[in-house]
């Protein structure tokens, strides 16, 4: 099967504010080849997905992967529009750039996760061998997506430590860090609590 833009936009509605028609489509031709061709290789539903936690290191917390991906497009958005308000444009934030990154930052995880034979979701050996920020890159680069896009995948992790972020990329890992900073402490008190 084949997703179109139309079906990617039922997963995540901000793909819409992609000004840029090309740049929208080639942000879900990458998920589409995420969806259906994660889980070594047998593909996801989206309910599947809607139902995978958002991360694997925080516990049992009811937070999940599709919403913290709509999350941090919608503190991103937020972050320029801020930004934009109180500096205009001496702070110049490419809002498709942005949306596109947001959006695909995390599209290596349909490839990093797998189901064990109860179901349950779990790191396959393709997350074993590689992280998100390296297969979602690697699906960019074959859909043409804008080395701008990548760098934001590329760096959004500790992976982008070393290197000088894009301001897309500061913004989008500040807004991946709250949820994922959050998700940490909802799991630790989640713990406590058992």
């Amino acid at each position: 099967m084949t997703y179109t833009t139309d079906q990617i936009a039922e997963l995540f509605p901000d793909i819409r504010k992609i000004t840029d028609a090309e740049l929208r489509d080639k942000v879900a031709a990458v998920w589409d080849e995420a969806i259906t061709t994660g889980c070594g290789g047998k593909g996801w539903t989206f309910d599947e997905l809607r139902a995978v936690k958002f991360t694997l290191l925080a516990g049992d917390i009811d937070l999940r992967y599709i919403e913290h991906l709509n999350s941090c497009v919608k503190q991103c958005i937020a972050i320029a529009d801020v930004l934009e308000s109180v500096f205009g444009d001496r702070i110049p934030i490419n809002r498709d750039v942005l949306i596109a990154g947001s959006l695909l930052a995390d599209v290596g995880k349909p490839l990093e996760y797998d189901k064990d034979t109860q179901g349950n979701v779990i790191k396959g050996h393709y997350g074993d061998m590689l992280r998100h920020p390296f297969s979602g890159v690697g699906m960019c680069y074959k859909h043409g997506l804008p080395a701008e896009v990548m760098h934001i995948i590329a760096t959004h992790s500790h992976e982008g430590d070393k290197v000088q972020r894009t301001i897309e990329s500061i913004i989008f890992h500040h807004a991946d860090f709250v949820d994922f900073d959050i998700a940490k402490y909802l799991g630790k008190l989640a713990a406590k609590g058992s």
